[in-house]
Protein backbone atom coordinates (compact mmCIF):
# COMPACT_ATOMS: atom_id res chain seq x y z
CA UNK A 1 0.00 0.00 0.00
CA UNK A 2 1.23 3.34 -0.86
CA UNK A 3 2.05 6.30 1.19
CA UNK A 4 -1.33 8.62 1.50
CA UNK A 5 -1.71 12.20 2.64
CA UNK A 6 -4.50 14.59 3.89
CA UNK A 7 -7.25 14.64 1.04
CA UNK A 8 -8.38 17.79 -0.52
CA UNK A 9 -9.89 19.72 2.15
CA UNK A 10 -12.46 21.56 -0.63
CA UNK A 11 -13.39 18.01 -2.03
CA UNK A 12 -13.63 16.43 1.56
CA UNK A 13 -16.33 19.35 2.04
CA UNK A 14 -18.26 19.12 -1.18
CA UNK A 15 -18.16 15.23 -0.48
CA UNK A 16 -19.14 15.45 3.25
CA UNK A 17 -22.55 17.91 2.49
CA UNK A 18 -23.69 15.74 0.43
CA UNK A 19 -23.49 12.63 2.25
CA UNK A 20 -24.73 15.12 5.02
CA UNK A 21 -27.66 16.27 3.13
CA UNK A 22 -28.76 12.98 1.73
CA UNK A 23 -28.92 11.36 5.15
CA UNK A 24 -30.78 13.67 6.94
CA UNK A 25 -33.25 14.08 3.67
CA UNK A 26 -33.61 10.17 3.44
CA UNK A 27 -34.40 10.27 7.72
CA UNK A 28 -37.03 13.21 7.69
CA UNK A 29 -38.57 11.34 4.36
CA UNK A 30 -38.91 7.72 5.67
CA UNK A 31 -39.95 9.49 9.45
CA UNK A 32 -43.07 11.60 7.61
CA UNK A 33 -44.09 8.33 5.08
CA UNK A 34 -43.93 6.33 8.09
CA UNK A 35 -46.38 8.41 10.20
CA UNK A 36 -48.46 9.76 7.63
CA UNK A 37 -48.55 6.83 4.88
CA UNK A 38 -47.35 3.73 7.36
CA UNK A 39 -44.49 2.80 4.29
CA UNK A 40 -42.53 0.79 4.23
CA UNK A 41 -45.18 -1.13 6.19
CA UNK A 42 -48.24 -0.59 4.36
CA UNK A 43 -46.40 -2.41 0.82
CA UNK A 44 -47.80 -5.52 2.83
CA UNK A 45 -51.53 -4.69 2.85
CA UNK A 46 -53.26 -5.21 -0.37
CA UNK A 47 -52.72 -3.06 -3.66
CA UNK A 48 -56.55 -1.65 -3.04
CA UNK A 49 -55.68 -0.72 0.89
CA UNK A 50 -52.52 1.01 -0.32
CA UNK A 51 -53.69 2.99 -3.41
CA UNK A 52 -56.40 4.29 -1.18
CA UNK A 53 -54.01 5.38 1.21
CA UNK A 54 -52.19 7.12 -1.01
CA UNK A 55 -55.21 8.73 -2.66
CA UNK A 56 -55.85 10.27 0.64
CA UNK A 57 -52.67 11.63 1.67
CA UNK A 58 -51.72 11.71 -2.11
CA UNK A 59 -49.89 15.62 -1.49
CA UNK A 60 -47.92 14.58 1.15
CA UNK A 61 -46.68 11.35 0.35
CA UNK A 62 -45.88 12.80 -3.13
CA UNK A 63 -43.71 15.51 -1.63
CA UNK A 64 -41.92 13.16 0.54
CA UNK A 65 -41.35 10.92 -1.98
CA UNK A 66 -39.94 13.57 -3.90
CA UNK A 67 -37.88 14.16 -0.76
CA UNK A 68 -36.52 10.43 -0.77
CA UNK A 69 -35.85 11.00 -4.63
CA UNK A 70 -33.89 14.41 -4.14
CA UNK A 71 -31.86 11.93 -1.21
CA UNK A 72 -31.02 9.00 -3.28
CA UNK A 73 -29.90 11.47 -6.77
CA UNK A 74 -27.25 13.01 -3.80
CA UNK A 75 -25.39 9.73 -4.14
CA UNK A 76 -24.34 10.67 -8.00
CA UNK A 77 -22.19 13.75 -6.75
CA UNK A 78 -21.16 12.54 -3.57
CA UNK A 79 -19.77 9.08 -5.50
CA UNK A 80 -17.80 11.66 -8.11
CA UNK A 81 -16.44 13.96 -5.32
CA UNK A 82 -15.45 10.34 -3.10
CA UNK A 83 -13.70 9.38 -5.91
CA UNK A 84 -11.89 12.04 -6.61
CA UNK A 85 -10.58 11.90 -2.95
CA UNK A 86 -9.59 8.04 -3.79
CA UNK A 87 -8.18 8.71 -6.74
CA UNK A 88 -7.13 6.10 -9.26
CA UNK A 89 -8.94 2.95 -10.10
CA UNK A 90 -10.99 2.76 -7.06
CA UNK A 91 -11.84 6.26 -7.39
CA UNK A 92 -13.38 5.47 -10.73
CA UNK A 93 -15.27 3.02 -8.85
CA UNK A 94 -16.64 5.00 -6.59
CA UNK A 95 -17.65 7.43 -8.64
CA UNK A 96 -19.39 4.67 -11.31
CA UNK A 97 -20.80 2.76 -8.43
CA UNK A 98 -21.98 5.74 -6.62
CA UNK A 99 -23.49 6.98 -10.36
CA UNK A 100 -25.37 3.97 -10.32
CA UNK A 101 -26.60 3.66 -7.28
CA UNK A 102 -28.39 6.83 -6.90
CA UNK A 103 -29.45 5.96 -10.42
CA UNK A 104 -31.89 2.81 -9.87
CA UNK A 105 -33.23 4.54 -6.48
CA UNK A 106 -33.97 7.47 -8.39
CA UNK A 107 -36.21 5.48 -10.84
CA UNK A 108 -37.74 2.86 -8.08
CA UNK A 109 -38.54 6.05 -6.00
CA UNK A 110 -39.99 8.01 -8.63
CA UNK A 111 -42.97 5.76 -9.45
CA UNK A 112 -44.54 7.46 -6.49
CA UNK A 113 -44.51 10.94 -7.94
CA UNK A 114 -45.52 10.38 -11.62
CA UNK A 115 -46.64 7.03 -12.17
CA UNK A 116 -48.99 6.25 -8.97
CA UNK A 117 -51.06 9.46 -8.85
CA UNK A 118 -52.80 8.35 -11.88
CA UNK A 119 -52.83 4.65 -11.10
CA UNK A 120 -54.65 5.75 -7.50
CA UNK A 121 -56.99 8.29 -9.23
CA UNK A 122 -57.85 5.34 -12.50
CA UNK A 123 -58.64 3.05 -9.06
CA UNK A 124 -61.46 5.47 -8.00
CA UNK A 125 -63.66 4.29 -10.71
CA UNK A 126 -64.87 0.38 -10.53
CA UNK A 127 -64.44 0.16 -14.55
CA UNK A 128 -60.81 1.06 -14.12
CA UNK A 129 -59.96 -0.33 -10.80
CA UNK A 130 -58.50 -3.66 -11.71
CA UNK A 131 -56.50 -2.95 -14.63
CA UNK A 132 -55.52 -0.05 -12.41
CA UNK A 133 -53.96 -2.52 -9.46
CA UNK A 134 -52.92 -4.86 -12.03
CA UNK A 135 -50.71 -1.42 -13.65
CA UNK A 136 -49.29 -0.97 -9.79
CA UNK A 137 -48.27 -3.90 -9.37
CA UNK A 138 -46.47 -4.23 -12.42
CA UNK A 139 -44.50 -1.51 -11.97
CA UNK A 140 -44.23 -1.69 -8.36
CA UNK A 141 -42.66 -5.45 -8.97
CA UNK A 142 -40.25 -4.04 -11.18
CA UNK A 143 -39.38 -0.55 -10.63
CA UNK A 144 -39.67 -0.40 -7.15
CA UNK A 145 -38.70 -4.65 -5.80
CA UNK A 146 -36.35 -5.24 -9.08
CA UNK A 147 -34.46 -2.09 -9.59
CA UNK A 148 -34.80 0.36 -6.80
CA UNK A 149 -34.32 -2.43 -4.31
CA UNK A 150 -32.83 -5.28 -5.33
CA UNK A 151 -30.23 -3.52 -7.49
CA UNK A 152 -30.23 -0.45 -4.97
CA UNK A 153 -29.37 -2.64 -1.81
CA UNK A 154 -26.64 -4.47 -3.62
CA UNK A 155 -24.93 -1.23 -5.41
CA UNK A 156 -25.34 0.48 -1.96
CA UNK A 157 -23.79 -1.87 -0.04
CA UNK A 158 -21.00 -2.17 -2.47
CA UNK A 159 -20.76 1.47 -2.73
CA UNK A 160 -20.15 1.86 0.78
CA UNK A 161 -17.82 -0.72 1.31
CA UNK A 162 -15.23 0.76 -1.36
CA UNK A 163 -15.48 4.45 0.17
CA UNK A 164 -14.21 2.80 3.22
CA UNK A 165 -11.70 1.33 1.41
CA UNK A 166 -10.53 4.29 -0.06
CA UNK A 167 -10.94 6.46 3.53
CA UNK A 168 -9.29 4.23 5.87
CA UNK A 169 -6.45 5.23 3.97
CA UNK A 170 -6.22 8.94 5.10
CA UNK A 171 -9.04 10.10 7.24
CA UNK A 172 -11.54 7.18 8.30
CA UNK A 173 -11.01 6.13 11.98
CA UNK A 174 -11.01 2.12 12.38
CA UNK A 175 -13.85 1.97 14.29
CA UNK A 176 -15.97 4.37 11.56
CA UNK A 177 -14.91 1.90 8.84
CA UNK A 178 -16.14 -1.32 10.88
CA UNK A 179 -19.45 0.46 11.20
CA UNK A 180 -19.69 1.04 7.35
CA UNK A 181 -18.54 -2.48 6.66
CA UNK A 182 -21.34 -4.01 8.99
CA UNK A 183 -23.79 -1.50 7.24
CA UNK A 184 -22.81 -2.29 4.04
CA UNK A 185 -23.39 -6.18 5.15
CA UNK A 186 -26.79 -5.39 6.65
CA UNK A 187 -28.12 -3.79 3.41
CA UNK A 188 -26.98 -6.06 0.97
CA UNK A 189 -29.20 -8.62 3.06
CA UNK A 190 -32.13 -6.89 1.35
CA UNK A 191 -31.73 -8.51 -1.49
CA UNK A 192 -32.67 -12.21 -0.47
CA UNK A 193 -35.76 -10.87 1.34
CA UNK A 194 -38.19 -12.60 -2.02
CA UNK A 195 -36.84 -15.27 -0.47
CA UNK A 196 -36.45 -14.52 3.47
CA UNK A 197 -39.13 -12.51 4.86
CA UNK A 198 -36.68 -12.29 8.04
CA UNK A 199 -33.58 -10.05 5.86
CA UNK A 200 -36.16 -6.87 5.44
CA UNK A 201 -35.46 -6.73 8.93
CA UNK A 202 -31.44 -6.90 9.06
CA UNK A 203 -31.78 -4.62 6.03
CA UNK A 204 -34.21 -2.06 7.71
CA UNK A 205 -31.05 -2.08 10.78
CA UNK A 206 -28.62 -1.78 7.67
CA UNK A 207 -30.33 1.55 6.69
CA UNK A 208 -30.55 3.32 10.01
CA UNK A 209 -27.11 2.30 10.83
CA UNK A 210 -26.03 3.29 7.08
CA UNK A 211 -27.65 7.01 7.77
CA UNK A 212 -26.05 7.39 11.00
CA UNK A 213 -23.04 6.49 9.20
CA UNK A 214 -23.32 8.85 6.47
CA UNK A 215 -23.82 11.94 8.86
CA UNK A 216 -20.46 11.02 10.80
CA UNK A 217 -17.97 10.20 7.28
CA UNK A 218 -19.55 13.62 6.72
CA UNK A 219 -18.24 15.07 10.05
CA UNK A 220 -14.85 13.43 9.53
CA UNK A 221 -14.71 14.92 5.52
CA UNK A 222 -15.91 18.59 7.06
CA UNK A 223 -13.21 18.49 9.80
CA UNK A 224 -10.17 17.41 6.92
CA UNK A 225 -7.47 20.07 7.93
CA UNK A 226 -6.56 22.57 4.96
CA UNK A 227 -3.33 21.67 3.02
CA UNK A 228 -0.05 23.27 3.54
CA UNK A 229 1.82 24.61 0.87
CA UNK A 230 3.64 21.96 -1.30
CA UNK A 231 1.95 18.68 0.30
CA UNK A 232 0.93 16.49 -1.93
CA UNK A 233 -3.02 15.33 -2.49
CA UNK A 234 -3.98 11.72 -2.14
CA UNK A 235 -1.87 9.36 -3.50
CA UNK A 236 -4.14 6.83 -5.31
CA UNK A 237 -3.12 3.17 -4.52
CA UNK A 238 -4.71 0.61 -7.23
CA UNK A 239 -5.51 -2.18 -5.59
CA UNK A 240 -5.77 -5.41 -8.14
CA UNK A 241 -8.71 -6.87 -6.45
CA UNK A 242 -10.26 -4.37 -8.86
CA UNK A 243 -8.84 -4.93 -11.75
Amino acid sequence: MNTTSTPDRSTARRAGAALALASALAIAGFTVLGSVFEYPQILEEPTSDILASFHAHESSVMTWFGVLVLSAALMAPAGIWLGRIAGGRLGRWIAGVGIAAATVQVVGLQRWVTLVPGISDDALDPALRADAEDRFELWHTLLGKAIGETLGYALTATFTVLVVVALRRSVLPRWLGVIGYAAAGLIATGVVIPVLEAASLTNFIGYVAWCAWLLAVAVVLFRVPAQKAGSDMLVPCDSPSMS
